[in-house]
């Protein structure tokens, strides 16, 4: 009878374990595609800062403020007859 009960025993802990290792594999699966989603996000977020970097570097380019400033505003350089100099 103590045999019967130590197998059943044993065939119970098989199982659970069994159950527990296929929980813990779908787990992992779940946050292992959470993880690559995120991943994902991130290199298009760097891809998106890389762009934005290079964007900003254009438009503060001495050569594009020079552009807008005699387009858009209307400013030059003064003459120099325009240019005083002052000492303390």
């Amino acid at each position: 009878m103590s045999r019967y009960v130590l197998l059943a025993v044993l065939v119970l802990a098989n199982v659970a374990t069994a159950l527990t290792l296929v929980r813990d594999r779908h787990e992992h699966r779940v946050q292992f595609i959470a993880l690559s989603k995120l991943e994902k996000a991130r290199d298009e977020l760097n891809i998106e800062f890389g762009r934005l970097q290079l964007e900003q570097a254009t438009w503060a380019e001495s050569n594009r403020v020079d552009q807008v400033a005699r387009e858009r505003l209307g400013m030059l350089f003064p003459r120099t007859e325009d240019i005083v100099v002052l000492r303390p």
